[in-house]
């Protein structure tokens, strides 16, 4: 008797995984990124929900464990989630972004390769040229590129555009919000501002154990922990935040991924509902 009710157990335990797995399934074939949708599918996207997510890419050295797009990758992958959560479009990702620079006997240093000029003791390495990083424009540049976008984006109907990624990207939309949402009458999010000295942001540190951890869950294939030196006494190059060797995991990056949606996901709720009334 107890045999059989722990085959029927194990058999209700195996339908629900199957029903899950076919739920996740049909949620994964929803198609949200904008250069994908026909004029209907989007005519019909748009009127669900007038939201636009921009990821806010670079092509950036992100340590030697991470793609050199990682700050791409991640919004966009969070921003499908969102959009197949919530609704909205998912536009392609940007490349281009400003960030801290210099120049030293006639050499450029952006971001990252400048070492422990700008890290804290903790993170010294020499000042470099970081290879593959090809992503820098002007704030100048970067204002002009961010206002065609949004100008295009308000044009297009959507009344709601949540930017994110690189971070100094991040912080020049935050800057410039008030401007932007007065100038196309949208509302402009990012998904800074919650528990993000914890680690559990999405994208508050660089390359370290936050940002680690979410490219093991969005795109565990493009992680390579291997090529980091083993020595943890040894930083690593082009590394900001806690050792990714020692605290960075799958399983941390979906707690950041989830919690994280389950605030957007209400607070994109109330703007929307905002819009209605």
């Amino acid at each position: 008797m107890e045999t059989h009710q722990m085959l029927s157990r194990i058999i209700v335990l195996l339908i629900n995984l199957l029903l899950l797995l076919a739920s996740c399934r049909k949620t994964d074939s929803i198609k949200v990124l904008y250069e994908e949708l026909t004029p209907t599918e989007f005519r019909q996207r748009l009127a669900e929900a007038p939201i636009a997510y921009l990821p806010l890419g670079t092509l950036e050295w992100h340590g030697e464990h991470l793609p050199l797009g990682s700050d791409g990758l991640q919004a966009k992958h969070f921003f499908e989630i969102l959009a197949r959560e919530i609704g909205g479009v998912v536009e392609p990702m940007l490349f281009l972004g400003p960030d801290s620079w210099e120049r030293i006997d006639g050499f450029d240093y952006y971001g990252m390769d400048r070492g422990n000029f700008i890290q804290g003791e903790k993170y010294q390495y020499s000042r470099q040229q970081l290879a593959g990083s090809a992503y820098w424009v002007s704030d100048s540049t970067f204002t002009a590129i961010i206002d065609a976008t949004l100008k295009q984006l308000a044009r297009a109907g959507f009344k709601i555009v949540v930017a994110h990624g690189h971070g100094p990207s991040t912080s020049f939309v935050q800057r410039h919000a008030d401007e932007f949402e007065k100038k196309y009458d949208i509302q402009l999010f990012d998904c800074w501002g919650h528990q993000d000295a914890e680690g559990l942001g999405i994208m508050v540190d660089h390359a370290a154990m936050n940002e680690t951890s979410l490219v093991m869950a969005l795109r565990p294939e493009l992680v390579h922990m291997e090529y980091l030196p083993a020595d943890t006494t040894q930083w690593p190059v082009g590394v900001g935040g806690r050792d990714p060797r020692l605290f960075a995991s799958p399983e941390l990056g979906w707690k950041t991924i989830n919690l994280q949606k389950e605030r957007m996901v209400e607070m994109l709720k109330q703007a929307l509902k905002d819009l209605q009334s």
